[in-house]
C-alpha cells in the first residue's frame, strides 16, 4: 500500500516538511450540535501516519471523544496555494507520556513554552491530555 504522504512528490514533500517544521496547525473538530471548531494546536508528526498533540481538558477533547472525525489544516501562501488538508481520526490516548515527558515535543516545543511564559511542567498541567491522530486522507495542491 502507498503511504498517505508520498514524499517523492513536490507536493509530498512540502506536507511532510509542514509537518516536520510547522509549528501550528489548524485542528478542526466537530462540536455536539454539529458545527465545526477549528483552533490552532502544537503538534509531532511520527513520520508516518500519526499526529501527537497535548490538549487542555475542555470542548476540544469533548469534541473527540463524541467525534473522532477530525481535520487538520495549515495556512496557505494567501493566494490560494500551498493548500494542505489532511483528515484523520483522533483519539485521547491516555498510555501517552505527559507533555513535558514527551521528548520529540519538548524537543520542538521548548523554546515557544518558555516564550510563552511556562516551563515544560507547568505547560504539561495545563495541556493535560494526549491526543493521537491518525492521519486518514490528504487533500491540497
Amino acid at each position: 500500500m502507498a503511504p498517505l504522504i508520498d514524499e517523492t512528490t513536490d507536493f509530498g514533500a512540502r506536507v511532510a516538511s509542514r509537518l516536520r517544521d510547522g509549528v501550528a496547525v489548524w485542528l478542526t473538530t466537530v462540536s455536539h450540535s454539529g458545527a465545526p471548531l477549528p483552533r490552532p494546536v502544537w503538534f509531532v508528526w511520527d513520520g508516518d501516519e500519526t499526529v501527537t498533540l497535548h490538549s487542555m481538558d475542555g470542548a476540544r477533547v469533548r469534541n473527540i471523544t463524541e467525534n473522532s472525525r477530525v481535520t487538520l489544516n495549515f495556512d496557505g501562501d494567501s493566494r490560494g496555494g500551498d493548500v494542505i488538508v489532511l483528515s484523520g481520526t483522533a483519539a485521547v490516548d491516555s498510555a501517552a507520556p505527559p507533555a513535558d515527558q514527551d521528548a520529540p515535543y519538548v524537543e520542538k516545543y521548548a523554546d515557544h513554552i518558555t516564550r510563552i511564559g511556562m516551563t515544560p511542567e507547568s505547560f504539561a498541567a495545563r495541556y493535560s491530555v494526549p491526543v493521537r491522530i491518525r492521519l486518514t486522507g490528504l487533500h491540497g495542491f
